[in-house]
This record gives structure tokens, C-alpha cells and sequence, in this order.
């Protein structure tokens, strides 16, 4: 089997080094991790705490007719059964709109929403109250994204009085961009030829491993303590303190073991559930789904259906792009509007288009609400503009990669949406370095002792020897943004100590950042290291006692909150200079001159002028800053002009499979990617994180979707939600530009979102090219490659 695979210019990843940026040294908790002695949020207990569960809707949408909780409350053991009529603040929370119950109150609107929650003495108590409450319905059909778009002949599945979103009928958001002469008839004459395309993308699951679950903790002071895996601890807070009807100094968030997130847990899920039984009973209460519950407890990835036209001349110079996209947001908002604003803003892809016209529309619908996932409304249209440049190729007979090429876009590129972009953007080079990247061998599943079987579509099940086998390349490319955008405020704070212990110098950071298992506490440490020259670095636990650090989400944590660790120990730095001025007395322009590097201060010779011990004394310096990014603008609601994103980032892959094209089974054989990353922080981690988003790209193109029928989950478990595995995963050599932003920190780019969206469109590619069939959906399943 093959190797593990270096990326070419990062053969030193693993070299020793003084453990700052451009370093990769070992992550704090992967010996934890990989032993299994890591604490997870699902392994906090404390004495005397009860456990929490939900009651929730075996229906997508029905009236709540009648509830009888009495028999729960008698059950021994049963501590609390509230209703929404026991919330103490506001029934309704939200992420960007609030306009989602608490409880259900007088309808249920998607499959799984819950209406009562239980406290007890023991989970199977808890499990045995849930059990005995009684709910009359009235069952309703359910609506659909094709429904939900004739509101008046299907209905609303939100009453318009009780509407909140800033829309109409059952949309939660739209956009409308037009670009140069749009798609008029003057345009479309420019064209030698037009082509028409309709795809859709299902359902994908965050599907991270370690479920949603919790301990609240009722304070003295009334608060309450609440230890959480989550992305945003302050965001959670916001949503929560007034339906508990508290300030906010009196909901106190600490970040508990994080088993992955990908965007799944950036909307609170049983947060509120675990802080309102443990007000309510004065005791502790902890909260962990089971995988079926996390199923329904969190968002998942939009399902999407997509129309576009591209317009080029015959020499393959694209005219206009026409994409009409619709969102299925599910029952209440999520992130939905963000969603929207990115699926319109990227949706024509990382090309120079004179022409364009984009619609994108969420709806809501009786299915299970959707919001955040890694690549956040770009993976979605990258499918649906990488498959249309494929088309385009072979109408024109040009070469894919060609093709994209020479449309490709660069730095001072003007985006549909009227924005230049102003740092590179590497996008011909990155098609030219994947295209370039050595071919795996033909039939590489071929032994001297016969066919190895584990290298054959169907592994060790044995179907093929290598009979009915057919092998197909395939190429694409994406634009993600990087950070929060159009318009919002979008900051992060961090705290940054530097004191003697122990006669050395010693640094400590605190920030609210979740650390999910992206490696931000690792890069913290380096940033510190490099900025302060210090070897030994405190990470203090995340919680709300400091400034919010935003969501870890949008690729932006190492920008942001890494950002403002740097500003922290530059201000530290300051201060340390400025009392070596006082006490030595350096002059201005000399001090300006001096860097830290072991412990010291030096000249830029390297001449040791002081000891940051000494200059330290007793004396800690302690500094907090709050870092932000060039503001953005809201989109035009009629042009959908505006400088919406503060970043882009790119990345290509090209995909090797084997089709066996008798029984419809893929194997990806080799994904290989090129990614510009501006500076790689941690060179290691980043290969992961392009690793770990091609991997979640595979799962999206051959096999990952939750299957909805009339509103209801149909695969709620990991039996029947499959994801890749090990044996799954193919070699995934990596090649990584480092083309700094002059705009980001240390020229940074963000690197765990991009991978993500072009390795789906590559795979179906390279299956297109094995099978000759369209596959205008994801995930592709055998039944599309045998026609059955």
C-alpha cells in the first residue's frame, strides 16, 4: 500500500524547530487524543447531577392538539418536565434571526423538533418519563423547497403574522446580483455557444464524532455555569440569556472537550435545554445525545438545486453566466442569509466573467433545519460551475483544465459583485501544478501474486478482479471567502501575560476561541513564541470571562483570533521596550531596532542588550487587545454590488478514480490538491486541514446524504449515514503555494474550507470520465452509474 505522502514544498514539516510560526510542533492534545485520554464535554460529571432529554416530533408538521406531561412527573426519579409555558424569558432564539421555539408551542414544524425536556436522576429514568407524556396531534403535509415556493396553493410553514425574517412567503432570504449587461439578448449574441445545465447537491452531515452534550451548573448568584462543546461561547450566551431572563455576567460559558464541529455546532442545540433544567431544579444537569438525537438536534448542509448557463466563444473565452439557485433552509433560519449571500457571491466561481446574472433563495421548508457546514453555500455552487466548465470543454472540445485556465481569474480581478480582488490569486498556477503532479500507476491494483482486491472498487467484498474496471480523471477548482461578511463586525479579543515563574519567562494566553480540533491552541503558542521569544506558553481554558473571539467557522480563527494573539504580544512587546528605554536608556530609534529570541533582547547583530527576566522583575506585563479586519458592505439588495468579503482563497484538486460500471462502484484511487494558503503557520496542520476537507468532499460526491422523505429522516445513524473511513481515503498527495496577503497577519490565508469544495466536483469528474454519464447529482450511487 501506498505510503504516506509529503507535500513537495514542505518536505520539512516535521524538521525540529524553535516551535514558533512556520513550525509544526506537536499539537497539546493529539497524545491525549489518539490514547483515548482526552476529556470530552461528554465526560463531565459532577455530584449530585441530574440528566436531560427531550421529548421530540415523530412528525414534520402537525398542530399540537393536546400534551399531558402528568405521568412523566410522577414517575420516581423525575426532577422537571417543562413546557414552553415554564420558559422564564423569550420562547424564541436564533443565530441570525430569532425565530425559533425554545419548545414547540402550538405546532412542530420539522422531524425531531423538541417539546418537552425531562430532568432526572438517571438517564433511563429520564428516558422512561419521555416515554409516558402524551401528545395529540394534527398531522399536516409537509412542505418541500418546490412547495415552499407556491405558498398560497401548499402554505406557509411559517404563519406570514408571525413572520420573522426580513422577506415574504416562505423565503428566509434572497439575492440578486447582476453583473456587466447581465444575460441580455446583446450578450447572449456574443456567445458561439450556450450551455444549459440543472444539478442538485443532498443533504450532508457534519457527522463529527463526538455528540452534542453538556453540564449546566446553577450558581449561587443565581447564573449559571455552563460547560459546553460549541464553536461561538459567546454567541451561545447571547441566544440564552434571554430566554432564561438573565444578564449576561450571570451566564458564565466555559468551552469542555470538543469532538469536531465543521460548522454543526455554531447554533445552540441542547445549551439552553441543560441551563433551563438546571434553573429550574437548582441542580447540575448534563445533556448528551445519542447519535439518532444528534441527528435532529443539529443543522446540516443545505440541499440545493441549481440552474446555470454559461455563455462562451468558440475559442472558449467565457461571455455571461446565468445561475438560479434555490437553498432548502429547512424549518427555522440558521445561517441561512449568509448562506445565500455566499452561494450568490461565489457562484460563478474563481473566473473573469464580463456577464452575469445570480439568484440565490433559501426557503423554508418542513425539513430539518439547515445552516453551517465547512463551505458554507460555496460547495454547493462549486459543483454546479466546475460540472458546467466540464461541459463547456467538451462542446468546444478544449481541454477542461485549459478551459479554466484561461478564464481563470487573478490578482486585480473584479468579481461579480463589483469587488477587486487585491491579493494574489493563484488560480492558473494552481490548475498547472495539480495537472502536473505525477499520474498513479495504471491498474495499481495489480500484484505479482494476482489483483489486490482492498485497491478494487468494492475492497474486500471481492466483486471485481479487476473485470468491468474502468478509470476516469477529473479536475476543478474553487473560490472560498475567508471570515464574517458583508458588513458585520467581525473581531476577535486576546489576552496575552508575560511574567517570571520560576526564574523564566512565561507567557499566558486567554482567548474565547473553541478550539474544535482545528489546532488554534498550537498556533497561539507559536504566534507568542515568535512575537515574544519565549519557550514556555500557557493556553488558558476558553470561557466568556474574555472578549468574544467569534465563531470558529469561515476559515478565520488563524486570521483573527491569531491576529489578535499577535496585536496582544506586540503590545506586550511594546511595553517590555518601553521600560527598557526607561531603565537603560535606549533611544527611540535604537529600541525600534531591538527583537526577543530566547529569553532576551537583542539587537538585529544578534548582540544580547537585555534579559526579559530582568526586565520583567515582578512587575507581569498584561495586555488585551481586540483585533479586526478591513471592513466589509452588505450586497446591493438590487445589484449585489458591494466589497462583501475581506479574503478569498483557492484550491484545485484532481481526482483518479476506478468505476467498476457493471455494479456502479467507485474507488478513489489518488486526490491530489494544490492550495495557496498565504503563509502556512503550522506547516503539518495545514496538509491536514487540506486532507480532512478532501476527505468530507469525497464523502459528499459518492456517498454521504441524509435521505428525507415528506419531511422525516430516514437514515438518522452511521449505519445508514456513511462516511468515509480509512479504507476509504485515497493517497491525497498535497503541493502548497505560500503567496502572501498583504492584508492578513503574517500574509495568512485561511485553509480548511477551500479543500472542501473542489474535491467533490473532481470526483464526479474523473467518474464522468470513466462512465461517459452526466451526474448532475450528489452524492453519485450506484444506481446513477448503472442506470437501474
Amino acid at each position: 500500500m501506498a505510503g504516506p505522502t509529503k507535500p513537495k514544498n514542505l518536505q520539512d514539516v516535521t524538521a525540529p524547530g524553535r516551535d514558533g510560526i512556520g513550525a509544526s510542533p506537536l499539537r497539546p492534545d493529539g497524545i491525549l487524543k489518539v490514547r483515548g485520554d482526552f476529556a470530552y464535554s461528554s465526560d463531565l460529571w459532577h455530584e449530585d447531577m441530574l440528566w436531560g432529554m427531550a421529548l421530540r416530533s415523530p412528525h414534520a408538521r402537525a398542530r399540537i392538539l393536546s400534551l399531558d406531561v402528568s405521568a412523566a412527573l410522577a414517575q420516581p426519579g423525575v426532577y422537571a418536565v417543562l413546557t414552553h409555558e415554564d420558559i422564564p424569558g423569550s420562547k424564541y432564539y436564533g443565530l441570525e434571526i430569532q425565530d425559533q421555539p425554545v419548545l414547540a408551542i402550538d405546532e412542530v414544524r420539522f422531524h425531531g423538533e423538541p417539546i418537552v425536556i425531562v430532568a432526572a436522576d438517571h438517564p433511563e429514568t429520564a428516558r422512561r418519563a419521555i416515554a409516558k407524556i402524551v401528545v395529540e396531534y394534527d398531522v399536516l403535509p409537509s412542505i418541500g423547497p418546490v412547495e415552499a415556493l407556491d405558498p398560497e396553493r401548499y402554505g406557509y410553514v411559517h404563519a406570514p403574522a408571525d413572520y420573522k425574517a426580513h422577506a415574504f412567503g416562505n423565503i428566509v432570504h434572497s439575492q440578486h446580483i447582476h453583473h456587466g449587461d447581465g444575460d441580455s439578448a446583446e450578450v447572449r449574441a456574443l456567445a458561439d455557444v450556450i450551455v444549459r445545465g440543472e444539478y442538485e447537491v443532498g443533504m450532508q452531515d457534519q457527522a463529527f464524532l463526538g455528540p452534542e452534550s453538556g453540564l449546566a451548573v446553577p450558581a449561587e448568584d443565581g447564573g449559571i455555569d455552563l460547560y459546553i462543546a460549541t464553536q461561538w461561547l459567546h454567541v451561545d450566551r447571547q441566544q440564552m440569556c434571554p430566554v432564561l431572563g438573565l444578564p449576561p455576567e450571570k451566564v458564565r460559558l466555559t468551552l469542555a472537550g470538543v469532538g469536531g464541529a465543521f460548522g454543526g455546532r455554531e447554533d445552540i442545540s441542547m445549551q439552553v435545554h441543560a441551563c433551563l433544567l438546571a434553573q429550574h431544579t437548582g441542580k447540575p444537569v448534563k445533556i448528551v445525545y445519542n447519535r439518532e438525537e444528534s441527528f435532529f438536534g443539529h443543522v446540516h448542509r443545505h440541499p440545493a438545486t441549481m440552474v446555470f448557463e454559461h455563455g462562451a466563444t468558440r475559442d472558449g473565452r467565457l461571455v455571461f453566466v446565468k445561475a438560479e439557485i434555490v437553498l432548502d433552509g429547512g424549518a427555522y433560519a440558521s445561517a441561512s442569509p449568509a448562506v445565500v449571500g455566499n452561494a450568490a457571491s461565489l457562484g460563478i466561481g474563481p473566473y473573469v466573467i464580463p456577464h452575469a446574472v445570480v439568484d440565490s433563495t433559501a426557503v423554508y421548508t418542513n425539513n430539518p433545519p439547515c445552516g453551517a457546514m465547512r463551505g458554507f453555500g460555496a460547495v454547493q455552487m462549486c459543483f454546479g460551475y466546475e460540472t458546467q466548465m466540464d461541459r463547456l470543454a467538451a462542446e468546444l472540445d478544449l481541454d477542461p483544465v485549459e478551459l479554466r485556465r484561461m478564464n481563470a481569474m487573478e490578482q486585480g480581478s473584479v468579481l461579480p459583485t463589483g469587488q477587486a480582488v487585491d491579493a494574489p490569486a493563484p488560480v492558473a498556477e494552481l490548475l498547472r501544478r495539480v495537472k502536473a503532479m505525477p499520474l498513479p500507476e495504471a491498474e495499481n491494483w495489480l500484484t505479482a501474486d494476482g489483483p489486490d482486491v482492498r485497491e478494487l472498487p468494492g475492497g474486500l467484498s471481492n466483486t471485481t478482479h479487476g473485470e468491468g474496471v474502468v478509470r476516469g480523471i477529473g479536475y476543478a477548482v474553487g473560490i472560498k471567502n475567508v471570515g464574517f461578511s458583508e458588513g458585520f463586525d467581525d473581531y476577535s479579543t486576546a489576552r496575552v501575560r508575560l511574567e517570571v515563574i520560576n526564574g523564566a519567562p512565561v507567557a499566558l494566553v486567554h482567548t474565547a476561541m473553541a478550539e474544535v480540533g482545528q489546532g488554534g491552541i498550537t498556533v497561539h503558542a507559536q504566534i507568542v513564541r515568535t512575537e515574544l521569544g519565549v519557550d514556555q506558553v500557557t493556553i488558558a481554558p476558553a470561557d466568556t470571562r474574555v472578549g468574544s473571539a467569534g465563531s470558529t467557522s469561515a476559515s478565520r480563527q488563524t486570521y483573527m483570533t491569531g491576529g489578535a494573539v499577535k496585536q496582544a504580544a506586540e503590545a506586550v512587546r511594546t511595553v517590555l521596550l518601553a521600560r527598557g528605554r526607561d531603565r537603560y536608556g535606549w533611544a527611540p530609534a535604537f529600541a525600534a531596532g531591538l527583537r526577543l529570541s530566547g529569553g532576551k533582547v537583542l539587537t538585529a547583530a544578534g548582540e544580547v542588550v537585555a534579559d526579559l527576566v530582568d526586565l520583567l522583575g515582578d512587575e507581569p506585563v498584561d495586555e488585551t487587545t481586540e483585533f479586526r479586519h478591513r471592513p466589509t458592505q452588505a450586497f446591493d439588495k438590487v445589484t449585489g454590488q458591494g466589497f462583501g468579503h475581506v479574503q478569498y482563497t483557492f484550491c484545485a484538486h484532481r481526482a483518479v478514480v476506478d468505476v467498476d460500471v457493471e455494479l456502479g462502484l467507485v474507488k478513489v484511487v489518488e486526490l491530489a490538491a494544490a492550495q495557496d494558503v498565504g503563509k502556512a503557520i503550522n506547516p503539518l496542520a495545514v496538509v491536514g486541514q487540506i486532507h480532512g476537507g478532501s476527505t468530507q468532499g469525497l464523502g459528499l460526491a459518492v456517498m454521504e446524504e441524509i435521505i428525507v422523505r415528506d419531511g422525516k429522516v430516514r437514515n438518522p445513524s452511521f449505519t445508514d449515514y456513511l462516511i468515509p473511513t480509512i479504507l476509504d481515503t485515497p493517497p491525497m498527495p498535497v503541493d502548497v503555494l505560500e503567496l502572501a496577503d498583504p492584508n492578513a497577519p503574517y500574509g495568512l490565508r485561511g485553509a480548511g474550507e477551500a479543500p472542501t469544495l473542489s474535491s467533490t466536483p473532481a470526483i464526479v469528474a474523473a467518474i464522468r470520465a470513466a462512465t461517459g454519464l452526466p451526474l448532475n447529482r450528489v452524492p453519485v450511487r450506484p444506481e446513477h452509474l448503472t442506470e437501474t
